[in-house]
Formats: C-alpha cells, sequence, structure tokens
C-alpha cells in the first residue's frame, strides 16, 4: 500500500522569486540586491530565458542573517562569516553521505 502512495504523492515546485518579489518583501532596494548578488552575499538559483535571477526561499533566511550581521559587521567582514557557515554546513552535507 505504501508504494501506491508514494507513486501517487505530487512533488510542489519550490516558488522562485525575482529581485522585485525580493524587494517587495525585504528593506532592500533593488540596486542592494543587486549589489548582494554580485558580492556574493547571496545567490540566484536560476534564470530565467530573459535574463532575470530567481532565488528560492533560502534568500530570505540568508537576507535576515545580513539585516542582523550589518549592525556590527562591515559586508567583508559579513561576506566572510556567511562562507565559512557555507564551508561548515557543506561539510557537515558531505560527512553525511
Amino acid at each position: 500500500m505504501q508504494s501506491v502512495l508514494d507513486e501517487q504523492t505530487l512533488c510542489i515546485p519550490t516558488k522562485l522569486y525575482r529581485i522585485g518579489e525580493l524587494v517587495r518583501y525585504t528593506p532592500f532596494s533593488r540596486q542592494t540586491i543587486h549589489n548582494y548578488t554580485i558580492m556574493g552575499l547571496i545567490r540566484e538559483v536560476q534564470w530565467t530565458e530573459g535574463g532575470h535571477r530567481l532565488y528560492d526561499e533560502s534568500v530570505f533566511q540568508r537576507l535576515s542573517k545580513i539585516v542582523q550581521l550589518k549592525r556590527t559587521k562591515t559586508l567583508v567582514e559579513i561576506k566572510d562569516i556567511l562562507s565559512r557557515e557555507e564551508t561548515v554546513e557543506q561539510m557537515l552535507a558531505g560527512g553525511s553521505n
């Protein structure tokens, strides 16, 4: 019975957001989102055929972290912190395989 159920389960696609939607839902301007992308503070996960960047839901957590860190850190320091966190996460994910 379980295998039949699994075959009927629908996969819900992840919602992807354009820069305009990020601007609408965050305190950041379009230019700031663009700059953060160029700096590597946030990353697009996909591009549209028309060349627009698309971000997944994890970008909101990342932007929230940037807001918190900006109170006491420079953007260069924030980039270093986020890069180190990513490295640790990748190492932990790689170790569990």
